[in-house]
């Protein structure tokens, strides 16, 4: 029952303070303690108080459970926290501060909160990253490309011919420290095209001198340092029409304002026997939307770009997109 930090720091409480309310994250140490004949129920609800003649009582489980308690109780005292699930864990963040190893300039994000937190999917409060020192933080996504012929990447001297790197890899993949490096993108482009589901990426004949990029939902991080770069060239999204995909082209759209949202006007002509049953949220505003989404919007259904991923007149309506 004592083997966790949350619990023990219960029957810290209940000693130091004379009272223990109860907590969703101490349900069972509180119910436990709360049928000892050392405590009793006080006026407040859910909250019980340690009779004055069994503090020894407590002390001795205490001992027995948790034989550092000691030196808890005066980390707390010494730095000004209450013993509460809270104040230890703000304390043991503030004694990770105080021993954490000096980090390099860059870290990916799980392994600086693995090193200022109990473990790497923690949040990164800002004890913690105060404890980070200026050590900037990356998610270290990439950003997947179909580049047409005669575009390139540059960083510093080097140049990579991306025709060249696709015909070893089969597409070209830039990761965020390259782009945080300098690494940009060299060469004419009509436009470029950010497609959001893996299959169309890859199966679509896009317009002549036409960038693809895979935009797959809302792990943007790495995409929005490379749209940063393409601020003249015209962006044409191509995605889902169902809730999910309005949401992620508002999302995209923050992050590149005169983003073009595409919806082929052939695509009505796959409604009736391709589309899906699914449900639209009330509060989701179509109102700025294309026609084609708000009539799915009102009949209940959705599309999904697959269907018409390979239809030859594809390529036309997206470069028909630019008119």
């Amino acid at each position: 029952m004592w083997e966790r930090d949350i619990d023990r720091i219960a029957l810290l409480e209940l000693y130091l303070t004379g009272r223990l309310p109860r907590r969703r994250r101490q349900p069972e140490a509180w119910a436990l303690l709360d049928d000892l004949p050392w405590t009793r129920r006080t006026g407040r609800r859910g909250v019980i108080e340690l009779a004055v003649s069994q503090q020894n009582k407590v002390i001795q489980l205490l001992n027995r459970v948790w034989p550092e308690w000691g030196l808890v109780r005066d980390g707390l005292l010494a730095r000004g926290l209450n013993p509460t699930p809270e104040g230890l864990s703000r304390l043991h963040d503030l004694l990770r501060a105080e021993t954490v190893a000096l980090l390099p300039e860059r870290l990916n994000r799980r392994t600086a909160t693995a090193a200022v937190a109990p473990h790497s999917k923690s949040t990164l409060s800002s004890v913690r990253r105060d404890a980070l020192g200026k050590t900037k933080l990356t998610g270290d996504g990439i950003v997947r490309l179909r580049a047409p012929t005669g575009v390139r990447f540059a960083r510093g001297t080097t140049y990579l011919n991306a025709a060249d790197i696709a015909s070893v890899f089969g597409e070209v993949a830039i990761t965020e420290r390259a782009l945080l490096d300098g690494a940009v993108l060299v060469g004419d482009l009509e436009a470029v095209l950010l497609v959001e589901n893996l299959g169309p990426y890859l199966d679509l004949e896009p317009p002549e001198g036409w960038l693809v990029v895979h935009v797959p939902g809302w792990d943007t991080a790495t995409a929005r340092l490379f749209l940063a770069q393409l601020r003249e060239i015209p962006v044409v999204l191509f995605g889902d029409l169902d809730p999910a995909g309005v949401r992620i082209a508002r999302h995209l759209r923050q992050l590149h304002s005169k983003l073009i949202w595409t919806v082929p006007p052939f695509w009505g002509e796959y409604l009736e026997k391709r589309a899906l049953p699914g449900e639209w949220p009330d509060d989701l505003d179509l109102s700025q939307a294309p026609p084609l989404v708000q009539e799915l919007g009102r009949r209940g259904l959705w599309l999904e770009q697959e269907v018409i991923s390979v239809d030859p007149r594809l390529r036309a309506a997206l470069q028909a997109a630019l008119s």
